[in-house]
């Protein structure tokens, strides 16, 4: 019949035209992440205000998530090596949405820890799901493009950040706020889980359990957890103390010290959208050897500095550093020959979370012994020791 394809030509343009949906339905996902994230972080010093905490018993209630994350991740692990990455990712995506309004219905400090560690939970589990699906799509395309997926995550959260912050603003309800957004992104959940194909071709190991026991890991997969480790708790400590640093050690302005963080943050998104390029030219090993070279000798710079003016340039490489690390992390984890990519993912995701855990705490207690600029010198320390864990990463 003319006019129509051969059976061949027509198999590989209904395979192109399902790795384009997924790809597309894994930026969904990131996206979505982010904008979810960010809302809820606009909205804290709302709730905050609202339930009367001090610094203390707020502080205590926000451990609610780290404690949820932490617990959500090795269940996502299994959840995805027993169900696979496509309906993990739907289920826990819509969860994570949901679990946003929680903390509007909060009473008191137990209530919202109550509530933030389901949140926690389902962010934890989102967080493996989407990846594992990432490193799906990554497998099959058989070309990096993990940093463009966290790069979406990063642009969801500048937008989440920017709408939260005029509805705080004009001092539109959390309860009212967090509903609305919450209802918009399930639905854009919904309608993009749609279009997600299952995939095959051997990117999910059946036989796994999704339970890796520590002493179980390969040796590369515990380097991976380690860089994981040292970059999550840099980035944490960079969210954490940036503003507090500029503020109080370099006398900047209010304005000025929150926009260190924002700086940072664009950096990181610019970057993550040009990552994939650069480890196709440079390779994973050199991309993320460079990457914590770059983000070290730029924190070097500015805690030497005495302008904050003269801190921004700094920040600007940090952020452009530690951009790709994580997604490369996240994309080796999920391609271990022997584990399947559900367990890889949970297993860096897992230890890397902890890093968030312990960071402020250890930047704190040792800001508090020495100075500030000494406890900022532990990221330097940990991006130069990410930058060693790269050669045992790659065996």
């Amino acid at each position: 019949m003319t006019g129509s394809l051969p059976f061949a030509e027509t198999g590989k343009l209904r395979t192109e035209i399902n790795l384009r949906r997924a790809w597309w339905t894994v930026v969904a996902i990131f996206l979505i992440h982010g904008l979810t994230v960010s809302t809820w972080i606009s909205r804290i010093p709302a709730v905050k205000a609202h339930l009367r905490l001090g610094d203390g018993a707020f502080g205590m209630s926000l451990f609610g998530s780290a404690v949820g994350s932490v617990i959500g991740i090795p269940v996502a692990g299994w959840f995805v090596s027993r169900f696979g990455s496509r309906k993990a990712s739907i289920w826990s995506s819509i969860g994570l949405c949901a679990a946003m309004v929680l903390p509007a219905f909060a009473i008191d400090a137990p209530t919202l820890f109550a509530v933030l560690f389901v949140f926690g939970f389902m962010l934890g589990g989102n967080d493996v799901a989407m990846n594992s699906q990432a490193v799906c799509v990554e497998k099959l395309l058989g070309s990096p493009t993990m940093s463009r997926f966290h790069a979406m995550f990063s642009i969801g959260g500048i937008a989440g950040a920017a709408v939260g912050g005029a509805f705080a603003s004009h001092e539109v309800p959390v309860l009212e706020h967090l509903v609305l957004t919450s209802t918009l992104f399930i639905a854009f959940a919904l309608i993009t889980s749609r279009s997600m194909p299952e995939l095959h071709g051997g990117t999910e190991s059946r036989t796994s359990s999704g339970r890796l026991r520590f002493r179980e890991m390969p040796v590369a997969l515990l380097a991976l957890s380690a860089i994981g480790f040292c970059i999550f708790l840099s980035e944490g400590a960079i969210a954490d103390w940036t503003a507090i640093y500029l503020r109080d050690i370099l006398h900047s302005g209010p304005g000025l010290a929150a926009a260190g963080y924002a700086v940072f943050s664009a950096a990181m998104a610019v970057f993550r959208l040009s990552g994939d390029a650069i480890t196709l030219r440079l390779g994973f090993a050199w991309t993320i050897r460079g990457g914590a070279l770059l983000a070290a000798f730029g924190l070097s710079s500015v805690l030497l500095v005495h302008s904050p003016y003269s801190a921004l340039p700094g920040l600007i490489m940090v952020g452009a550093g530690f951009s790709s690390i994580i997604p490369l992390v996240f994309a080796a984890g999920g391609r271990m020959k022997s584990v399947s990519s559900g367990a890889g993912v949970a297993a860096v995701s897992g230890i890397g979370y902890l890093g968030f855990l312990v960071g402020p705490t250890a930047i704190g207690f040792i800001s508090e012994l020495t100075s500030l600029r000494i406890g900022l010198s532990l990221v330097v320390v940990l991006s130069l020791i990410a930058a060693a864990l790269v050669t045992p990463a790659e065996r």
